[in-house]
């Protein structure tokens, strides 16, 4: 049997490009865990949401479960015996920043990181850019699962 990876990540909100990432990362390895992210020192706009809409978007998805990540991402693997994770990336920054994280969780426990280029329809997707959208009332529907857009059109935004 192919090992369980890790996908993480603070999914706020989940976007059609994490979608993407989680799925091509199941059909590589087999089964992957999604870890939400759960940061007290962020604030989060769908907060513990967030790991309902995760479950949601992804509920089609055979070999894909979803777990809160709290604490060190490396720590959560090795109590689970996941060896490596599986990060999407758009351009620049992303590799940057997730190549400091991939040699911190390898120095901390091992952990390796592999990394997936998001897709070109997805490549300038951030939950960042989404959630400023949302706020000013833009409409996101074509980037997010459709779970999430029944979620958004729920709320109001201060």
């Amino acid at each position: 049997m192919k090992p369980t990876v890790l996908c993480p990540g603070s999914f706020d909100p989940i976007t059609l490009g994490h979608v993407d990432i989680i799925t091509r990362a199941r059909d590589l390895f087999g089964s992957v865990l999604v870890g939400v992210g759960r940061n007290d020192q962020k604030k989060y706009l769908f907060g513990d949401e967030r790991i309902d809409l995760v479950r949601g978007a992804v509920a089609d998805l055979d070999g894909v479960e979803v777990a809160e990540i709290d604490g060190l991402l490396a720590d959560f693997c090795a109590q689970r015996g996941i060896t490596a994770v599986v990060k999407g990336l758009r351009f620049g920054a992303d590799f940057d920043f997730e190549l400091q994280m991939a040699h911190m969780n390898h120095g901390l426990t091992g952990l390796e990181t592999v990394l997936l280029p998001a897709a070109e329809q997805h490549v300038t997707l951030s939950s960042t850019i989404l959630r400023t959208v949302m706020k000013l009332h833009g409409d996101v529907t074509r980037y997010v699962p459709d779970n999430v857009a029944r979620a958004i059109a729920q709320r109001t935004w201060d």
